[in-house]
């Protein structure tokens, strides 16, 4: 997608593959085997990234890489639990990774800011167009917003399945033309990386493919997820119409080559959908998480909602409600199978919902503009 934005009434800006991206960096691109940052590496992308500014490209950076840092930093003095071991090599770590990039950047006359976030911001629809102003006056303002999730406050049970999930929430609250996640390998293989005949698969169609089969399920050296993540994230941020893109975060120049026009370089991209989805949908795609209930609908409800015609879930195909909560909260959907359709926002609290089930001439219990299937 182009924008044809003028810079300062001077001449178009250049004719990039995308103008607003996001990048997600991951933990084994900023580390090396010990564990210390690998500044050479956060030296060359910050390079990369004060190029693309200047020619007029959006970036919003989420940046792993805390935790590993603190970690490579301090001793713990004695042996401590996983959460608390995360809380403090975060809250040193984080003051090291920030500050690097802001000297890195100030290098290149350029203004990093830090955004620290929880996974419960994206919960409350006020918390998450707070947070989506606070980086537009940012990037408004020609400052690159660093995002990383607060280690420090998150607990087990809160948190992102990992950064690769918050850069998909990025890259659809901000409206990205592109969310870019660098690993340590090109892309996804259709065999075993380490397996020579194995190449890169190069393009993705179809939100529902199962790459199952191809994908490795084991975690990254410092980081919490794992490539089957990447794909689950990039396959959902793509139906939402954002193309994403994975490659190898350790190849030289690599953000530059991407974004390219006629770009051939290596990594797997997920073609985006052309079904346009509205800025409360894609929130309510990304707020599974945080569903306080469910509803549960019949065969013919799940019929009309699957059809070609947009429908909102009546009462009067309902069948159960389970769970407690009030209006506006997000529900899951559930079919008679147990098999969860999609999410909404609930236009009733569950104790009027369960009183009105079967009831007709009443108003949507989950209008269609407020739902998102899966």
């Amino acid at each position: 997608m182009k924008r044809n934005t003028q810079n300062n009434g001077q001449l178009p800006i250049i004719d990039w593959q995308f103008n607003r991206i996001a990048v997600k960096i991951g933990s084994n691109v900023l580390t090396r085997k010990d564990g210390t940052l690998d500044i050479t590496r956060m030296s060359a992308l910050v390079d990369q990234v004060a190029k693309l500014h200047r020619k007029g490209v959006e970036v919003v950076l989420i940046s792993s890489g805390a935790v590993a840092s603190g970690r490579s930093e301090i001793k713990a003095s004695k042996k401590l639990d996983p959460v608390s071991a995360r809380q403090l090599y975060s809250a040193v770590g984080q003051a090291k990774l920030i500050n690097r990039y802001y000297e890195l950047f100030r290098e290149h006359g350029m203004t990093c800011g830090q955004v620290l976030t929880t996974k419960e911001n994206f919960g409350s629809r006020t918390h998450y167009l707070n947070q989506k102003h606070c980086m537009e006056v940012m990037l408004e303002n020609k400052v690159i917003p660093i995002v990383n999730e607060n280690d420090t406050i998150s607990v087990t049970e809160l948190m992102f399945t990992d950064n690769d999930e918050l850069s998909g929430l990025i890259a659809t609250m901000m409206g990205m033309d592109a969310l870019i996640i660098l690993s340590n390998i090109d892309g996804i293989y259709n065999g075993n990386p380490s397996d020579p005949s194995s190449t890169v698969i190069r393009e993705i169609d179809g939100s529902k493919e199962d790459l199952s089969e191809y994908v490795q399920t084991s975690k990254s050296s410092f980081g919490r997820g794992g490539m089957l993540t990447k794909c689950s994230i990039a396959q959902k941020v793509a139906d939402e119409g954002i193309t994403v893109i994975i490659a190898n975060g350790k190849k030289d120049n690599i953000l530059v080559d991407l974004l390219a026009k006629d770009s051939r370089t290596v990594c797997t991209r997920f073609i985006p959908s052309n079904k346009p989805v509205s800025s409360v949908k894609k929130w309510i795609a990304h707020s599974e998480g945080f569903a306080k209930g469910e509803i549960h609908i019949n065969r013919g409800a799940e019929e009309a909602l699957l059809g070609p015609k947009a429908t909102s879930i009546l009462l009067v195909g309902v069948t159960r409600i389970i769970g407690d909560f009030e209006k506006d909260d997000i529900v899951k959907v559930i079919n008679e199978e147990g098999v969860q359709l999609g999410v909404g926002c609930a236009g009733y609290d569950s104790t009027e919902a369960r009183e009105l089930i079967g009831s007709r001439d009443k108003k949507p219990l989950v209008h269609y503009d407020y739902l998102y299937l899966d």
